[in-house]
């Protein structure tokens, strides 16, 4: 049975900004998408992520520093809730689907750190898997497609409904819907079993960073570095 057919579970962030050593944690969500593209189950965070929220981050998420702090539950408690209800599908073998995941994954990963809890990978004795990145796919199936590859304009080009972009709930279950018309669109990874697809993706994001580098090095910076790593970024010692 393709993996298409199945459940999925679906996980996004929203936070401070893009540095996933430095930033925090703001919304999270996760959602259990049955086969029909039904949500049932879903659980949603807001946090106090401890500092500031940048005016810049507020204007994406529509969540400010005032807010996060009368509202927002202790980081440390909610990042311990996140990785274990991440952790909890990974277990059961229900793939995870995260756009970008080496992003959302990795700064899940520095927050554990930070306040002293266990990691996704910690608990599960190794990476992450099996993740299934839109981002990274659709890369891979549609690799000279103009236009832009955010989630609002994957939702476009695959038909997908986005009412409520960068509210993470509304991104998880948009970037789960997407998958699974990629894979309904493009038959070969759809029939593929999810620890093969799962390394395609390792493979294809180091290809797809390596040509995004060397574009950089050629055109604004020649010392420029783009992480190959997929789903989580090694930490820094």
């Amino acid at each position: 049975m393709s993996w298409i057919s199945g459940p999925l579970v679906a996980f996004d962030l929203e936070t401070t900004g893009t540095d996933v050593e430095t930033d925090r944690i703001v919304t999270a969500a996760v959602v259990r998408l049955d086969a029909d593209g039904s949500v049932s189950e879903e659980r949603t965070w807001l946090l106090d992520p401890g500092v500031a929220i940048p005016e810049q981050a507020s204007a994406i998420h529509g969540i400010s520093t005032e807010h996060a702090r009368a509202f927002g539950a202790p980081a440390a408690s909610a990042v311990e809730e996140i990785a274990q209800a991440v952790t909890e599908g990974l277990r059961l073998g229900t793939p995870l689907v995260v756009m970008n995941a080496r992003y959302d994954l990795s700064l899940l990963d520095r927050e554990c750190r930070r306040h002293g809890v266990e990691s996704v990978s910690e608990r599960l004795g190794g990476v992450p898997s099996p993740v299934i990145d839109p981002l990274v796919i659709d890369k891979h199936v549609d690799k000279y497609r103009k236009g832009k590859r955010a989630l609002h304009a994957l939702c476009a080009h695959y038909g997908v409904s986005l009412d409520d972009a960068h509210d993470a709930r509304a991104d998880a279950v948009a970037a789960a819907r997407v998958v699974r018309r990629m894979g309904e669109k493009h038959r070969p990874v759809s029939v593929m079993p999810l620890a093969d697809l799962h390394a395609l993706q390792v493979r294809a994001a180091a290809e797809q960073s390596a040509s995004l580098q060397a574009y950089l090095r050629r055109t604004a910076d020649p010392a420029a570095v783009v992480e190959p790593a997929w789903p989580l970024v090694p930490r820094r010692r």
